[in-house]
């Protein structure tokens, strides 16, 4: 969560140079204060509620949100027993498919038609993305396991840097970032399914959000890039860095190409690379027999 705040930091700097611009860089030290003094500014204001709002489930939603996150980082690779399980990735595809649920549940429980377009919007899009994603992970790691079994020295993205793109732009799909941010899209939605939140209940969805994706790029730097700590951070931020600089230079797609782009070209690509992978996988394995 400290990372988070340091994250937004980094994001406003970067937009900011892009802007041709500096960015926050009056509170504290190169505007290091920035975050914290948003933060308490959010804690500080004053909660409000829609007047027919679910209101046990509205606050109820906000704590699934945050929690989904918090789970995923259960299995980042620290020097910790927890983190340590042979079933983290099928882990990780099922706690982040939970997500969905509080989605669609902040659209719902607040009553309001742009946040339950908002949510609609970032369901069917979550779940379009998802199946190319789980599909990416899975063919990453039957090369990863071949590559080891080879003995050679090199990483997975030697070979995958068209599936490492796809896999990316599915993250970016797949957290609502720019250029898919459909289900907050400012123009026509407001806020879309956060549009309702205020106060701390925004601050813990904005929290859920950016660890997301915090996460989201350290799992692609764990399987397409390097498995050492040092190097994994190093690559965090560059992935990071590569989502906020979509977010500077993209323009917003229309939601038809999303859905085309998802259904229509990345799930035969992604299909046909796990049955390329698995034949090579299944044809190596005869031959050793």
């Amino acid at each position: 969560m400290v990372a988070v705040a340091f994250f937004t930091l980094l994001e406003r700097k970067v937009l900011g140079y892009i802007h041709i611009r500096k960015g926050p860089n009056k509170p504290g030290p190169a505007g290091t204060l920035v975050p914290f003094a948003d933060a308490v500014k959010l804690f500080l204001k004053e909660m409000s509620y829609p007047l027919l709002s679910n209101k046990t489930l509205f606050n109820m939603i906000c704590v699934l949100i945050m929690l989904t996150p918090m789970l995923l980082w259960l299995s980042f690779p620290l020097k910790s027993s927890h983190s340590v399980h042979f079933l983290g990735i099928i882990y990780i595809l099922a706690i982040a498919s939970i997500g969905v649920y509080g989605t669609l549940g902040a659209g719902w429980s607040s009553n309001s038609k742009y946040s339950m377009l908002g949510a609609i919007r970032a369901v069917a899009q979550t779940i379009s993305y998802e199946v190319s994603m789980t599909i990416i992970v899975l063919g990453a790691i039957m090369f990863s396991a071949w590559d080891v079994s080879q003995d050679k020295q090199m990483t997975v993205m030697n070979w995958m840097t068209m599936v490492f793109l796809m896999f990316a732009v599915s993250v970016l799909a797949e957290t609502n970032r720019s250029p898919f941010d459909f289900a907050e899209g400012e123009s026509e939605l407001v806020s879309g399914f956060n549009t309702e939140y205020s106060s701390v209940l925004f601050v813990m969805v904005f929290l859920a959000e950016y660890m997301s994706i915090i996460f989201m790029s350290a799992l692609c730097s764990m399987l397409f890039m390097s498995t050492l700590f040092s190097e994994l951070v190093m690559f965090l931020l560059l992935i990071g860095v590569f989502y906020i600089w979509a977010r500077g230079t993209l323009p917003r797609f229309r939601y038809d190409q999303l859905m085309y782009l998802a259904w229509k070209c990345f799930l035969p690509m992604t299909l046909g690379f796990l049955v390329f992978i698995s034949v090579i996988f299944s044809y190596i394995k005869t031959l050793k027999v």
